[in-house]
């Protein structure tokens, strides 16, 4: 996956911290917990220097999984209309465009954890109609690189029910827009390749999932 040295220290950042992770799970003795700690904080302390961030809010973000590390799901929902405009939210974080989306819940299905996302995010309700993609975070060019590895669930949605007003914390407005004339996305969520190939698979369901 790496291509320039940074990248690669990044990797053997994450690695090192979901080893750390494993360890401080599975580790039977104090001196084994110890040194486990450690790796985890030097794991931190190598994604701070590569990403510039402070190494104690990575190490909070880093510090809420617990248990064998995996990667993280994020799920989006693709939603067209009869003149293929796609659905799109304008998230708070930095006033740009997504499909609706967000990281899947424990318990929930991963076409539940969609449904529920893009109901939250823009009032629709809707029901999942196909998976589109299981895509590699790290081999999408969704910037910016995290400290976690994702893996990305796209899945095709048909709206249907009633509409009510998006959840007031999840979204600063919502509308439909043709491919030709996107706003300004979100690239860390969706980039405009991926919606092309979402509106691939609403004109002909019958592809196959992608996936990396």
């Amino acid at each position: 996956m790496a291509s320039t040295a940074a990248d690669a220290l990044r990797e053997i950042g994450i690695r090192l911290s979901a080893l750390a992770q494993d360890g401080l799970s599975f580790a039977a003795s104090d001196y084994d917990l110890d040194r486990y700690r450690q790796v985890g904080q030097l794991a931190v302390e190598m994604l701070s220097v590569l990403s510039g961030r402070p190494a104690g809010e990575l190490a909070l973000e880093l510090g809420r999984d617990s248990g064998y590390a995996t990667p993280k799901i994020d799920v989006r929902g693709a939603v067209f209309d009869d003149h293929e405009r796609v659905l799109l939210m304008r998230e708070r974080s930095d006033g740009r465009w997504s499909l609706p989306g967000g990281w899947a819940d424990p318990g929930e299905s991963p076409s539940a954890a969609v449904i529920r996302e893009i109901t939250e995010e823009t009032g629709y309700h809707s029901s999942a109609v196909k998976l589109i993609a299981c895509w590699d975070r790290e081999l999408q060019d969704n910037p910016p690189p995290l400290p976690v590895h994702v893996y990305k669930l796209f899945f095709l949605c048909r709206r249907d029910g009633a509409v009510r007003p998006p959840a007031a914390l999840e979204t600063l407005e919502d509308g439909w827009f043709d491919l030709a004339s996107l706003p300004p996305l979100s690239l860390g969520r969706v980039n405009h390749r991926q919606i092309a190939r979402a509106l691939a698979h609403h004109r002909d369901p019958s592809l196959p999932s992608e996936f990396d």
